[in-house]
């Protein structure tokens, strides 16, 4: 099953120029807690800017460029949406972890969603898709950290979807 997993400002900023415009470490700890050991699905540009493979975890690359080698076994490369069927209809969890227009794509097939809300504005160019109360179930909220490390009022949402379209 597909769940998305993300940190968003007030304003639905997520990013500017294909990175975070914020530094929460608890929210890193937190993100690499929940998919450690996983599958994560993410656009090719998402992929470049983690800097690195990160560890434990299958990454699953979107990308339309079918030259695009990536020869690695953690790697693996998916050139449109047919081919990550199997992930949407699996029973494990595997984490749409960005960019926009990926999150945008897949929010259909999504079944959870782990919501890091950011009570502050931020200027950026890439936005998450609205949350829309009638299709999504708020089942947890968590007061997030804050301190001289971690400098913003925050929450952990958990949401999970009322009525799947498929």
């Amino acid at each position: 099953m597909l769940t998305i997993i993300v940190a968003i400002a007030n304003n639905n900023v997520i990013g500017k120029d294909n990175k975070l415009v914020w530094y929460l470490p608890e929210d890193l700890k937190r993100f690499r807690n929940i998919t450690m050991g996983h599958k994560i699905i993410m656009g090719r540009k998402t992929f470049e800017s983690l800097g690195k493979i990160l560890p434990n975890r299958k990454h699953i690359v979107l990308c339309h460029d079918s030259k695009l080698d990536l020869n690695h076994e953690n790697i693996e490369i998916a050139n449109n949406i047919e081919t990550l069927e199997k992930y949407i209809t699996c029973d494990e969890e595997c984490f749409v972890i960005g960019g926009a227009s990926i999150y945008k794509l897949l929010m259909p097939y999504v079944k959870k969603m782990y919501v890091t809300k950011i009570y502050e504005d931020f200027a950026g160019d890439s936005y998450f898709p609205e949350i829309k109360k009638e299709e999504w179930k708020e089942i947890s909220k968590e007061k997030g950290i804050k301190d001289e490390k971690n400098p913003y009022n925050y929450e952990y949402i958990t949401y999970i979807k009322k009525i799947y379209k498929w």
